[in-house]
């Protein structure tokens, strides 16, 4: 797994790439996993002042989860699990005392995403797509936590249009509704990502600290337990096993609602 997710640090900055261009960057349980333990490791290293993600090759920052691992799901424990998982992944980058910033190039989908919105800056380059196409794709849904996120970011009505009419948002579009920092041409993405890096390397940790955790404790706390049925509802469904059929058959998906 240490090839599929690499970690440096270099002149204050801890380079965080995903690292399996040929799957476009899509996400192992593995790499979830060892992304949350820098985001808890990192902070303890004092020449450490910024956190810097990014997608290997220029196809994606990270297309998603490594859809082959579902193919296990066959009981409730799989899916609250797997969400719950995910959960306490976006929510150890979210709370990192260290400022993060997305590099986003190319596809930024599903679980990809979800670690983009985590971030609190993102950068993208003009060729990056955004989204979280799951009701046109697998049929499964997010946790609460990812879809208070994803409010707190655009609003319930720019998530609503995301997953409902299951679109790739292009660059320009999420710079204007504030799902990206900024764009920038391709070419420059790295670039201009780690002279932002740069700069917010060089101001007082503590306020950016208590600013990032500030912002963090306005956002609604969700109860432990709180949209299990939901997430039970999709992933133990006919639907979802469909979904899966479908993707690996390389067919569209007919789902029924059940």
């Amino acid at each position: 797994m240490s090839d599929e997710l690499l970690y440096e640090i270099r002149d204050g900055i801890g380079r965080i790439t995903f690292n399996r261009p040929q799957a476009r960057n899509a996400l192992t349980f593995a790499m979830y996993d060892r992304l949350a333990e820098i985001c808890a490791e990192a902070p303890q290293d004092k020449s450490i002042r910024v956190l810097l993600l990014t997608g290997a090759g220029d196809k994606a920052f990270a297309s998603g989860t490594d859809i082959s691992q579902f193919k296990a799901f066959d009981k409730p424990a799989d899916a609250l699990e797997y969400e719950g998982r995910i959960d306490r992944v976006l929510t150890a980058l979210e709370s990192c005392q260290l400022p993060t910033i997305a590099a986003i190039q190319g596809a930024c989908t599903g679980g990809g995403a979800g670690i983009a919105a985590a971030c609190d800056l993102r950068i993208a380059a003009s060729n990056a797509r955004f989204g979280f196409p799951v009701a046109r794709t697998l049929g499964n849904c997010l946790s609460m936590g990812n879809y208070a996120r994803l409010c707190a970011l655009v609003g319930a009505g720019r998530v609503k249009d995301l997953i409902f009419n299951a679109r790739l948002v292009e660059a320009p579009e999420a710079h204007a509704i504030g799902l990206v920092t900024e764009v920038v041409d391709a070419a420059n993405l790295m670039k201009r990502a780690e002279e932002v890096a740069r700069v917010v390397a060089g101001h007082a940790p503590l306020t950016l600290r208590a600013t990032k955790e500030a912002l963090r404790r306005l956002q609604p706390r969700i109860p432990k337990g709180e949209g299990d049925d939901l997430v039970l509802m999709c992933y133990m469904s006919k639907d979802f096993r469909e979904g899966m059929d479908a993707f690996f058959a390389k067919r569209p998906p007919q789902f029924r609602g059940e």
